[in-house]
């Protein structure tokens, strides 16, 4: 992480909840996790951004509170697994710089708690992005959806699916639905809910049915290079992305999502919302690793 250029969305309190991992790349390795990543670009962006997460105590863990710290990012809401390692993943890159993810299992995400000081800040945030993967364990899982419930009502719960290998089930995502008002979904994982749902007729009419089943607000379809697609109670909004050198794409959905609560939380169109969403996503793309530095004329353009 580099230190971030803030924006105007002050004293919204917008929580990363679940997992924190180093990516190992082949240039090497980069601090990852879609609520790590996440919080970091809406603390980019000004909110009051905070994680609740877990590392081990080993020399990873330990690099991982001193990029928070050099980030200006809060370190109080990660705890320390005296028993765990702190989460890698192993990254392979194709030929256009698309990731595939090796996740390594039994890390101290994986034991991720609901603490006092966890549950006191989620109830009082303004938004929380969470997804499937830190609850592919029974403890994770247990934390996550009791911190998500314990959010107030008018709180965004953004539910990033962020399907990775075999780490999901119908019950979690099920459940996950059930907790969110909003959902952040990529081309390739509509397909699976729509099996998943028995979601028929084309990915517009898929995206209705979800959230008619589900109560969501609003979903939002990245589509990789073709931009994205938002639909909210009626309304929708599709951008086709900017032309970019793409580098490595890891991390630009989770960038992508931290401008759309931004945005949502400081209000606009959804035009305008989904133009600076693509605009953050597009400059991820562009950037080795996951959390680049913003620079200050993307900062202007995405305000």
């Amino acid at each position: 992480m580099n230190n971030p250029i803030p924006a105007p969305n002050p004293g919204k309190i917008v929580v990363g909840l679940g997992e924190v991992l180093w990516d190992l790349l082949p240039a090497g390795k980069q601090l990852g996790g879609a609520p790590c990543n996440f919080a970091y670009h809406a603390h980019s962006l000004g909110a009051d951004a905070r994680v609740i997460t877990r590392v081990g105590a080993d020399p990873l863990g330990e690099e991982i509170l001193q990029r928070f710290q050099d980030a200006a990012l809060s370190t109080e809401l990660i705890s320390i697994d005296p028993t765990f390692p702190t989460g890698t993943v192993s990254v392979e890159l194709s030929g256009d710089g698309q990731p595939r993810f090796t996740i390594h299992e039994q890390v101290a995400w994986d034991h991720l708690q609901a603490t006092a000081a966890a549950r006191e800040v989620m109830s009082h945030c303004d938004a929380v992005c969470f997804g499937s993967l830190c609850q592919r364990s029974d403890p994770a899982r247990v934390a996550i959806q009791s911190l998500v419930s314990a959010t107030p009502t008018q709180a965004l719960r953004v539910f990033d699916i962020n399907l990775r290998q075999h780490f999901f089930s119908r019950e979690v995502i099920e459940t996950s639905l059930e907790l969110a008002n909003l959902l952040k979904i990529n081309e390739q994982e509509l397909p699976v809910l729509a099996e998943m749902f028995c979601l028929s007729g084309n990915l517009t009419f898929q995206i209705h049915r979800l959230s008619d089943r589900f109560g969501l607000t609003l979903v939002a379809l990245t589509r990789g290079a073709h931009g994205s697609l938002l639909i909210s109670r009626g309304h929708c909004s599709e951008h086709p992305g900017f032309p970019v050198k793409v580098m490595d794409s890891v991390g630009a959905g989770d960038a992508f999502t931290a401008a759309l609560v931004s945005g949502l939380l400081g209000g606009g169109s959804l035009d305008e919302i989904n133009r600076r969403a693509n605009a953050l996503a597009s400059y991820v793309c562009s950037q080795p690793g996951a959390t680049p530095r913003l620079p200050e004329e993307l900062r202007r353009k995405i305000q």
